[in-house]
């Protein structure tokens, strides 16, 4: 597989899922990308949903020439691999094997995977979890998702993201390693990384592990880290993109690389779907990965 540049079907319809997917196949087309991030959760990708309707938005994807290279979710923010609540975890998994079948049908390769957290920041009611229970919880669950994982030769992509777990590139490559599968590596996002690193470093730690890619950008303001970050522009950020394509680069890293457009500089006046917003961010994902 070579560089997949898509966008995250997010930016192209909301959260809640309601534009049909394949009007937002059409569209990205007709933007230039090369592919969707498509996510599963709501609207036409519930869970629950069927193999022949997977089976037809596949096709209608073929048909058009585009890719959908990878999956994503937002379900494990309150249904966590790594929850102190066996019920919970239970759920997690099952929603987990059936996100890689979904997957599977669509032809996607690799899921985007949050492996736990020990608090959600912006979601009190979240549980707080020790560090090490997580690390041991979400072991266990990995393990019990990754047969299917492997026998539908989808990959788990673990994604560095603001849950206060794997929060650095040693822990996150040494929490993959025990794991010896190739069908558990690194979703990695250029953006998440900068509150508190660089993305260039990440990515020359992770090297191979790295399955898939999320670009945004990320501003740290009077060195903090909030939410106000990421705003609406590649281009706008402390985010060195020479370096990161760079380090993409030597690594030969091959995969999807989604543009993941969630401005919530905008909050509280944040509405996706944002067609302008998909037209802006096109051309600059070109251009960024102009040396992949």
């Amino acid at each position: 597989m070579s560089i997949v540049r898509q966008i995250n079907y997010w930016t192209l319809g909301g959260f809640e899922g309601a534009k049909p997917i394949a009007q937002a196949l059409r569209e990205a087309q007709e933007l230039g990308y090369e592919g969707v991030e498509l996510c599963f959760g709501a609207g036409e990708l519930s869970p629950g949903v069927t193999e022949a309707k997977c089976r037809e938005i596949r096709a209608e994807a073929e048909r058009l020439k585009m890719k959908t290279a990878s999956l994503c979710t937002g379900t494990y923010w309150t249904q966590s691999l790594a929850d102190p609540r066996a019920e919970v975890r239970r759920k997690a998994i099952a929603f987990t094997r059936e996100y890689l079948q979904v997957a599977n049908w669509l032809g996607a390769k690799v899921v985007l995977v949050i492996p736990g957290h020990t608090a959600v920041p912006w979601d009190p009611a979240q549980p707080t979890i020790p560090y090490a229970q997580a690390w041991k919880l979400a072991t266990q669950s990995l393990r019990a998702c990754l047969p299917t994982a492997k026998r539908l030769k989808v990959a788990m992509g673990l994604e560095n993201v603001w849950n206060w777990f794997l929060a650095d590139p040693i822990a996150m490559r040494t929490f993959i390693d025990q794991f010896r599968s190739p069908f558990l590596g690194a979703y990695f996002d250029l953006g998440n990384g900068l509150i508190n690193g660089h993305a260039e470093h990440w990515i020359e730690i992770l090297g191979r592990r790295i399955k898939a890619v999320h670009a945004k950008n990320f501003s740290r303001q009077d060195c903090g880290g909030v939410l106000h970050g990421f705003g609406d522009d590649l281009l706008k950020g402390d985010l060195n993109w020479p370096a990161a394509v760079k380090a993409l680069k030597k690594i030969r890293f091959s995969g999807p690389v989604s543009a993941e457009m969630i401005p919530f500089s905008r909050l509280p006046n944040l509405v996706l779907p944002d067609m302008d917003l998909a037209r802006d961010t096109a051309p600059k994902l070109k251009q960024v990965l102009a040396g992949l």
